[in-house]
């Protein structure tokens, strides 16, 4: 039997319902995916091992992981203010040559007032304040007797005082005794001596020369931070007349030997540059230039010479300086320092040369 006015071709309309009723869940799924994210934004953490949720009351910063160290932060410490180089003393005394032994220097330099300590080590009379190796030392008989004096004056060099080995280069009352061919001469050919009757070594001698630059050395080697030459060029003082004149004694080549010495002097010293090398003058010669009785010149001392110890006389330190600048020569505080006969005030730059 035919069913006329009906049609069958599938049921659709719940199909529809389904589709619509799967798209409405997927949009609240969604929905409420969106507002999880929202939710947990704050509570997400990064680290190395990747992206994880704190738990309940933790921070939302970064925890450190329970098997690291704790962060430690390094704060850069900042530089010391540089300290004052004690290496140019204002102040300086002579002292005995007991102090390098009796341990007294540091309170006897206190007591003065001073801040270096001066040590006769080629005394007026050639005797040596230490036991040297030098061949000419033990002919000249100048050696002391304390065969352990270099160790002390080594210890005591290591220590924190300033030490100045002063060297009286060619006054020397003992070397030409005991060696006469190297000292300066009369006319009648004997040892000439000066207003004090010390005899004089010659600068003139290579041999005199060589000795006083390897007495330097060996000072410079026991560890003084300066070395000081006085007596450093021809006498000055005494019956000058009396010197046989010649090639040992000829007054146009003195300028040109003291300050080829000085040149050799500084030369040797090339191998301890911490050693400061210094030269005692006097103001007549720094105001002149040019000393032609001795050989000393300005211009030989301060090519070759780290500071000038200057003996004023009746002239001041501020007229010394005045003349220097006429030749064109400036020199520092601690470059230029008066001789003097006693301790000066504090904070004035001076020494006691005796």
């Amino acid at each position: 039997m035919a069913y006329r006015g009906y049609h069958y071709n599938g049921y659709r309309g719940r199909g529809r319902s389904v589709l619509k009723a799967l798209i409405a869940v997927l949009v609240v799924v969604l929905l409420l995916l969106l507002a999880a994210l929202f939710l947990l934004e704050n509570a997400q953490v990064f680290s190395g091992g990747g992206v994880h949720l704190g738990g309940l009351g933790q921070s939302s910063q970064t925890p450190q992981p329970e098997n690291t160290e704790p962060l430690v932060v390094v704060t850069a410490t900042p530089s010391p203010t540089p300290t004052p180089d004690p290496s140019l003393p204002a102040q300086a005394m002579t002292l005995p040559l007991s102090a390098l032994t009796d341990g007294t220097a540091e309170t006897q330099l206190t007591t003065a007032g001073a801040s270096a300590a001066i040590f006769d080590m080629k005394g007026d009379d050639g005797s040596l304040g230490y036991v040297s190796t030098l061949t000419l030392a033990a002919q000249g008989n100048a050696n002391p007797s304390d065969e352990e004096i270099n160790t002390a004056i080594e210890t005591l060099n290591a220590g924190d005082i300033y030490t100045i080995a002063r060297v009286s280069c060619f006054r020397d009352n003992t070397v030409p005794y005991y060696v006469p061919t190297l000292g300066v001469k009369t006319n009648s050919n004997y040892n000439w001596r000066d207003g004090g009757d010390y005899r004089w070594l010659s600068p003139t001698s290579d041999e005199v020369r060589q000795y006083v630059t390897d007495i330097c050395v060996e000072l410079a080697r026991m560890g003084f931070d300066e070395i000081m030459l006085d007596n450093s060029a021809y006498p000055t003082t005494g019956h000058l007349e009396y010197i046989r004149k010649g090639d040992a004694y000829d007054a146009a080549q003195f300028e040109t030997v003291v300050t080829n010495f000085y040149a050799q002097i500084k030369s040797a010293l090339a191998a301890y540059p911490d050693v400061t090398l210094s030269i005692v003058t006097d103001s007549a010669t720094l105001t002149a230039g040019v000393n032609a009785t001795s050989g000393q010149s300005v211009a030989g001392m301060t090519a070759n010479a780290d500071r000038l110890w200057v003996e004023l006389g009746e002239t001041t330190l501020a007229d010394v300086q005045t003349a220097l600048g006429t030749q064109g020569v400036t020199l520092k505080e601690d470059e230029l320092i008066p001789v003097v006969a006693a301790p000066g005030a504090a904070g004035t730059a001076w020494g006691v040369i005796q």
